[in-house]
């Protein structure tokens, strides 16, 4: 059974009778694991409905189609994964966040998101929505941290768009997406310790 954060984004009623917050978490549950289990292609509302044991209704109340459903289920869990960290230091802000990122790459979200991969390339719709949705969770949780080093004069003015920002993640979403290798903290933190650090001090 896949635990889901409870906290909830509130959004506008689409109309009929109000939505009960207590089942988005079930809902959520079942709709990573059904990708993890059967992907993008033969995931169905119905399905989802059947999963999470709850009407159609309940289901179509929430997402008028099975994208809007599966990126909005996956940004939500992204968002609660990145929440900011202000450690106060550029490099305790970096271990935080890599230390997130590999909670979600090893999570529900990330088994769900490997799931996508074959599908994306072949659905623009898809392709945008996550860039706008998951990807951008990550991506402003990124430049949220970057601008609080630079504010408190830790990197140099436009670092936070070089190439070596972009280390932080790369590695990790290489060893994820490409080798098949763990990824966990301690790979984290040695590219953290070996790689980005020594980089940004001398940039």
């Amino acid at each position: 059974m896949i635990a889901v954060p409870t906290a909830d984004v509130v959004r506008p009623s689409r109309g009929g009778r109000p939505r009960d917050p207590s089942r988005d978490g079930v809902i959520r549950a079942a709709i990573l694991r059904l990708l993890a289990d059967v992907g993008y292609g033969s995931l169905t509302m119905d399905a989802v409905a059947s999963e999470a044991g709850v009407g159609k209704a309940t289901i179509y109340r929430r997402w008028r189609t099975k994208q809007d459903l599966v990126v909005d289920t996956i940004s939500d869990l992204n968002r609660i994964e990145a929440a900011a960290v202000d450690t106060g230091s550029l490099e305790g802000d970096l271990r935080a966040m890599m230390h997130k990122m590999v909670a979600m790459i090893d999570g529900p979200s990330g088994a769900a998101t490997l799931s996508l991969l074959s599908t994306i390339p072949h659905q623009p719709a898809l392709a945008q929505a996550f860039q706008e949705g998951p990807l951008a969770v990550w991506r402003k949780a990124f430049e949220d941290l970057w601008a609080r080093a630079e504010a408190r004069g830790e990197i140099r003015p436009g670092l936070a768009n070089s190439v070596i920002a972009e280390t932080t993640s790369a590695l990790m979403v290489q060893r994820w997406l490409l080798t098949g290798l763990p990824v966990d903290t301690a790979f984290a933190d040695e590219v953290l310790d070996t790689v980005v650090m020594p980089l940004i001090r001398t940039a």
